[in-house]
């Protein structure tokens, strides 16, 4: 089991930036693929990026490429997304969420973070 805690939501102006973290505790973190997903009101969960057990590869959606940058500290079994030039269709709940694939689909997830709010005002 691995238990996920997201952290660094909130409200931001556009073009402004947030920095999420997820703090894991459980089995060995660095076993793991960790993926940043969204969802917004009304819409399904959609993939944001992931990185790669040792940090390695990184993969990122189209729309956050250039902005957002994922990474990952396995000393301190935390992964952060860096959020720049916010925009206000990233409006959306962030979960972080742990895998053995490196995959960008939700299923291939096998643990989930409770989701931080992030909310950009135009």
């Amino acid at each position: 089991q691995v238990q996920l805690v997201e952290s660094g939501g909130g409200l931001v102006q556009a073009g402004g930036s947030l920095r999420l973290s997820c703090a894991a505790s459980g089995q060995t973190f660095s076993r793991y693929t960790m993926g940043w997903f969204r969802q917004a009101p009304g819409k399904e969960r959609e993939f944001v990026a992931y990185v790669s057990q040792v940090g390695g590869f990184t993969k990122y959606a189209d729309s956050v490429k250039g902005r957002f940058t994922i990474s990952r500290d396995n000393a301190e079994n935390t992964v952060y997304l860096q959020m720049n030039s916010l925009k206000p269709e990233d409006t959306a709940v962030y979960y972080c969420a742990a895998g053995t694939l490196l995959i960008v689909t939700p299923e291939g997830y096998n643990y989930w973070g409770q989701g931080t709010q992030v909310t950009v005002s135009s």
